[in-house]
């Protein structure tokens, strides 16, 4: 009985103690370098998401590590504040990086370079998506 308590308390402190190296680990990890997001709606749909419902959605991990070293490419898909409401994020497709000249799909004029420091970003599923069409080039993080 009294190995069976000793067991016990030795499977707990390891518990704790492993507890106590983990949490700090994956905080740093996720604040630092990457991050898991839900993709909700229809914005990025068919590639994310394809059944645009809630109880379905797609997970992705999102590298923070590329944008903050500026290392972003066409094609990434990134998250960034929504310029309607800078509590939530989006997110989109890069589609051009600064320097692009680009042909807009309905943003204010149909033709324009993206200024330095900011990208180009759309959902898959145009006519569904607020995105640079609809706001403009989004300022790198």
């Amino acid at each position: 009985m009294a190995q069976q308590a000793g067991a016990g308390r030795r499977y707990i402190r390891a518990f704790v103690s492993g507890f106590f190296v983990a949490v700090p680990v994956t905080v740093t990890v996720l604040d630092r370098f990457a991050y898991v997001a839900r993709v909700e709606g229809a914005s990025m749909q068919p590639s994310l998401n394809p059944e645009g419902n809630v109880t379905g959605s797609d997970v992705v991990l999102l590298n923070r590590w590329s944008v903050r070293n500026y290392q972003v490419r066409r094609g990434d898909i990134v998250s960034v504040l929504s310029p309607k409401n800078p509590q939530q994020k989006i997110i989109k497709r890069v589609i051009a990086l600064e320097g692009d000249f680009i042909k807009t799909l309905g943003y204010k004029n149909r033709y324009l370079r993206v200024p330095d420091g900011h990208f180009w970003i759309e959902g898959d599923h145009h006519g569904h998506s607020l995105d640079s069409n609809s706001f403009g080039p989004s300022r790198l993080l």
